[in-house]
């Protein structure tokens, strides 16, 4: 079982040898994209704005429910548009009843240039059940740090193109417990995903 994991960030579409992607390090030599923490984290407490406009207490819609929570932006060029694809292709082969249980989450590291009208026009080519959430740069953060995901404010990079560097991985939360108790690095695929969702949206272990 996992030991501890340690957590880098990675800039979406940074370039450059000096973005490290988020590493999670285990006494478990395995190949196995998921990790099964032995310390579950506890749900953020976020209250965002959806892409409708509308408040979203991520807590009070996701309890009880497998959730599957990501922090990204729309303006990143690979990993970010890559994993939430990777899950949507994912979910599709789920039956409709699970798929409907199935919450999936993607909370905007940009929230300046995300706003609802721009993260429901970038989920609507994905997966139109993906709730998109932006607000406070500040509130994001943090709600993010209690994962153990550090996130950057955006930046610009050498060439003035505007970058989020943040953790990349996806934390899968239990309906039995509302904890997250599983995460997944930005190396997982399609048929990781595929695999797992159906023990996960049960709260089994992958």
């Amino acid at each position: 079982m996992l030991a501890a994991a340690t957590l880098t960030l990675s800039a979406c579409g940074g370039g450059g040898d000096s973005d490290k992607p988020v590493t999670v390090v285990s006494e478990d030599s395995s190949q196995q994209a998921a990790t099964v923490l032995d310390k579950p984290f506890e749900k953020p407490d976020l209250v965002l704005t959806d892409a409708t406009g509308k408040e979203y207490d991520l807590r009070e819609r996701t309890a009880g429910k497998p959730t599957l929570v990501y922090f990204g932006y729309t303006h990143c060029p690979d990993v970010c548009p890559l994993t939430m694809n990777n899950i949507a292709v994912a979910k599709k082969q789920l039956p409709q009843a699970e798929q409907d249980k199935l919450q999936v989450v993607f909370v905007s590291t940009d929230p300046e240039r995300d706003t609802p009208a721009a993260l429901g026009k970038w989920l609507k080519g994905i997966d139109s059940q993906i709730v998109g959430l932006t607000g406070d740069f500040d509130t994001i953060q943090a709600g993010a740090r209690t994962l153990g995901i550090s996130i950057d404010p955006p930046s610009k990079d050498k060439n003035g193109k505007i970058v989020s560097t943040h953790g990349t991985q996806v934390v899968a939360f239990s309906p039995k417990s509302d904890a997250g108790y599983v995460l997944y690095g930005e190396d997982a695929t399609v048929d990781d995903y595929t695999k797992d969702l159906p023990k996960l949206i049960k709260g089994q272990n992958p």
